[in-house]
């Protein structure tokens, strides 16, 4: 059984944890540089626009979600933005992923959000085929900009 819970803001250790899962599942070059400090993780937990969800099956760490509410100008809703969904190997293809997603849902509901959207890169075929599952595909380009100017 998968059991989901939110970090709240006194769970450093626990985003600490995520942190770990995804370096290890994504690899370290997208955790690159010193990790945040404890300062940084507490002040992000207390921020109600930021959620993170880990995932426990049989007492163990199975996977985390971290995202980011976008609160809308152009109306009185928000979008819930999937940053980062990752699931150790071992814990694949038993529903962590789609667990982790459906305890998003309702949060999502009660802070107005009429959509969780979230990127996936298409040599990705897992995570394209559960979110396929879960959702509706749009084809959209994305594109860095680099804060300095440089192209």
């Amino acid at each position: 059984m998968t059991v989901v819970t939110r970090i709240g803001d006194d769970g450093v250790a626990a985003m600490r944890a995520a942190n770990r899962l995804f370096a290890d599942v994504f690899g370290e070059e997208g955790y690159h540089g010193p990790p945040a400090g404890d300062d940084h993780l507490r002040k992000l937990l207390a921020d109600d626009k930021f959620i993170a969800l880990t995932a426990h099956v049989d007492g163990e760490l199975a996977g985390a979600l971290a995202a980011y509410e976008l609160v809308k100008f152009e109306a009185e809703r928000s979008e819930i933005y999937v940053y980062d969904l990752a699931v150790f190997e071992q814990y694949r293809r038993r529903g962590v992923a789609t667990a982790l997603i459906e305890a998003l849902q309702p949060i999502a509901r009660d802070k107005g959000a009429w959509v969780i959207y979230v990127q996936a890169d298409p040599p990705d075929a897992p995570a394209v085929a559960l979110y396929d599952k879960l959702g509706i595909r749009e084809d959209v380009y994305h594109f860095d900009i680099s804060v300095s100017g440089d192209r």
